[in-house]
């Protein structure tokens, strides 16, 4: 027999990996299973709860509502994040400055700090000063969590059923979170924010300090801030001491305290004081048995004139001064500023004339305005309308956008580049990558002169010039050299002044062109004295030291050109008749903002037109109410002074000029220079003096001398 071989063939081996994918199929398909059986439970499970007809409609409606109102909060909350910044300063601190403000002649215009420390614990506060408060500003303070929404429905059903605003939904931590960290101007973002800072208000103080905080720091008129700094102020006695009748009269003012200070308007505020105590009956804190002995009672208040103080102006210099005042040895201080009450009320006039007799024309709101001379001296601030109505300045704080009056940086960039006012330019179309900017006029031009690209507001030339010689680089460091403190994008349509700037801004920089290309000579005030008259800080030796940012070639070159807008281009309504004016108008997209901003040889302004809720005027540009405003005020200013010639051009007055300046002076430009006079370069105190003088040298005897024989000449 053959003998049998073994198979050496090899065994068939099953790898370990052939049974983790099976493992892996199996696992999955029981999950898979699984979460099917499971789905099928939820589905059966929820299919009780299913609802038709007009409940599917409900259930439909409040899903809705809540989606949207779920992603409504998170954007609210996301516009309110920047806002919750200003809570990580330090804002319970009060600054213990105590600053009295003189103007550049020595008299007294005000004060800040001090009256912010006479504050009163709220529990020595009278009983009735807290229900008046309460009555009239939140009845249901002690209720709400920061947000009275009960209260809020109540107003606007008042509201509407009086066809006005006659009732405010604002609770009083809304007001404070307003006061402490918000400005008064006008927008929706702001109404979110201030509704996230209440709630963030409460979260973090208690309701006695939330109210202790808000009476201690609310604006009261007359320059006061707090209850007890206005008790002092109208009826020169503690808060603790006022009765019902005076309590009544200053809760009244926290509404509107302009329109109802009684030292201003003292009918006003007693009908005001008469609303509050109808309010305590109202709102069942008081009886009207108890409040009958004020209403026939009305209180009455110190004699203190009409005070006018320059509030926009002191709380600007206010700032100014603790910049440079950490490190003295006292911090009550008399502090000499550079105001011309003179200028500032005649600033102040030609604003509230304008807006009274156009503002509704142009539907335009609001005006502020900056007034320097010319060796930097800060001489006016209007800083809105009215500063009881609102304390938001709009000179020093509110970015508006620039539009054409932006243009002189991007010429004085050029000039710098050794461009001069004859150079020509293409005037025609001109495309920055997607970007296409067009003419007021939509029409374009061949070759032009920069003088007349700039006196005609050509938009085609500044931007060929950025985009072919400068870039936006050194035109944004050129602004910020000649004192531009606003942040300016470096976007290519900033060239056309899309970037924010505040007047103040405005008033710096073309400062730089009226001083011949010097920079660093502003300032609010010139000397800090301690109360014993001793001089703490001086601006001649202790302030910042000017210095050169424009050549004098390119700084004459760019006056040559300012100068010819007001005389044949579209600042015609700013002419002068007694001296050259330079400057440049500008109109922003959609008229949301107007300007002028001008110099001449002793002065410059810059005015500024628009809404605090930046809704368009109606076609309101630079050359109309701003030039108008500019022209008013100046007319004034360089009335009985010494006129100087602007850097670089000939002071003699072109025909042209004389005829322009014949035309847009009306009766009503003329009328400002015939009533008023330049101000008084005395203090009260000396001017006291010579008047006691002049008195007593009017009612003195009669000196009896002998008499003198008389000689007969002959001729």
């Amino acid at each position: 027999m053959e003998e049998t071989k073994p198979d050496k063939r090899k065994r068939f081996r099953v790898s370990p990996l052939l049974g983790l994918d099976a493992w892996i199929d199996s696992t999955l398909y029981e999950l898979r299973f699984r979460a099917a059986e499971t789905w099928e439970d939820l589905t059966i499970f929820f299919r009780r709860f299913h609802v038709s007809g007009w409940r599917r409609a409900i259930i439909e409606v409040l899903g809705e509502g809540f989606t949207w109102g779920t992603a409504g909060s998170v954007v609210m909350l996301t516009l309110a994040i920047p806002a919750f910044h200003e809570t990580d300063k330090n804002w319970r601190t009060r600054d213990d400055f105590a600053v009295t403000f003189l103007d550049r002649y020595g008299n007294e215009i005000g004060q800040r700090g001090i009256l912010h420390r006479s504050a009163v614990p709220i529990d020595e506060l009278p009983d009735h000063v807290i229900k008046a408060v309460l009555a009239t500003e939140d009845r249901r303070f002690f209720d709400h969590f920061g947000i009275d929404f009960l209260g809020l429905s109540r107003a606007m059903t008042e509201n509407l059923r009086a066809n006005s605003v006659v009732q405010g939904g604002s609770t009083i931590t809304q007001q404070l979170a307003k006061n402490l960290f918000l400005t008064n101007e006008r927008s929706l973002d702001r109404k979110i924010k201030e509704a996230f800072l209440a709630l963030w208000l409460e979260a973090n103080l208690s309701k006695k300090e939330i109210l202790q905080t808000y009476l201690d720091r609310a604006y009261m008129g007359g320059g006061t801030f707090g209850i007890a700094a206005a008790s002092q102020f109208y009826f020169n006695k503690s808060v603790k001491d006022v009765n019902l009748a005076e309590a009544a009269m200053l809760a009244g003012l926290f509404k509107a305290p302009a329109k109802y200070a009684p030292h201003v308007n003292l009918p006003a505020a007693r009908a005001r004081a008469n609303v509050v105590l109808s309010n305590l009956v109202q709102g069942g804190l008081m009886t009207e048995g108890q409040v009958v002995g004020a209403r026939r009672n009305p209180a009455t208040v110190v004699d203190r004139g009409r005070l006018e103080s320059p509030d926009y102006f002191l709380d600007w210099a206010f700032d100014e001064v603790r910049k440079v005042a950490q490190n003295l040895s006292t911090h009550t201080l008399v502090v000499r500023t550079t105001l011309d009450t003179g200028i500032q009320k005649a600033a102040e006039e030609s604003a509230e004339y304008h807006l009274r007799q156009y503002g509704k024309e142009y539907h335009v709101g609001q005006a502020a305005i900056v007034v320097l001379e010319n060796n930097g001296a800060v001489r006016a601030i209007v800083g809105g309308r009215d500063y009881g109505l609102s304390q938001f300045n709009r000179a020093t704080a509110a970015l508006r956008q620039a539009g054409s009056s932006f243009k002189p940086y991007v010429y004085a960039a050029a000039m710098e580049k050794g461009m001069t006012p004859k150079t020509l330019v293409s005037g025609g179309a001109v495309s920055w990558g997607n970007w296409s900017p067009q003419n007021y006029s939509r029409k374009y031009l061949g070759k032009i002169d920069l003088t007349t690209a700039l006196v005609k507001s050509i938009n085609t030339v500044p931007v060929r010039l950025a985009k072919d010689y400068l870039t936006t680089t050194p035109i944004v460091a050129l602004a910020k050299a000649m004192g531009v403190e606003s942040p300016i994008s470096s976007h290519k349509t900033m060239v056309l002044g899309t970037s924010g700037m505040t007047v103040m801004d405005q008033a710096t920089g073309y400062n730089v062109f009226a001083t011949g290309g010097i920079v660093g000579m502003r300032h609010a005030f010139t000397q800090i004295s301690s109360q014993n008259g001793d001089v703490l800080w001086d601006w001649r030796k202790d302030g910042a030291k000017p210095h050169r940012v424009l050549t004098e070639t390119a700084a004459n070159n760019m006056n040559i050109m300012l100068s010819q807008v007001p005389e044949w281009g579209t600042g015609r309504r700013a002419a002068l008749p007694m001296t050259r004016v330079a400057g440049k108008t500008g109109t922003t997209q959609s008229y949301r903002d107007a300007w002028f901003v001008g110099f001449t040889g002793n002065f410059t302004a810059a005015v500024w037109f628009g809404n605090d809720n930046f809704t368009p005027t109606k076609e309101l540009t630079g050359g109309v109410l701003p030039a108008m405003t500019w022209q008013r005020f100046m007319n004034y200013a360089h009335q009985n002074i010494d006129l100087k010639a602007i850097p670089g051009i000939d002071p003699t007055m072109p025909k042209q000029e004389k005829a322009v300046a014949e035309n847009t002076a009306t009766d009503a430009d003329s009328e400002i220079i015939k009533a008023d006079e330049r101000p008084r370069v005395l203090s009260n105190a000396t001017a006291q003096v010579l008047r006691e003088i002049d008195q007593a040298l009017k009612t003195a005897p009669k000196l009896k001398l002998p008499l003198l024989p008389t000689k007969v000449s002959a001729r």
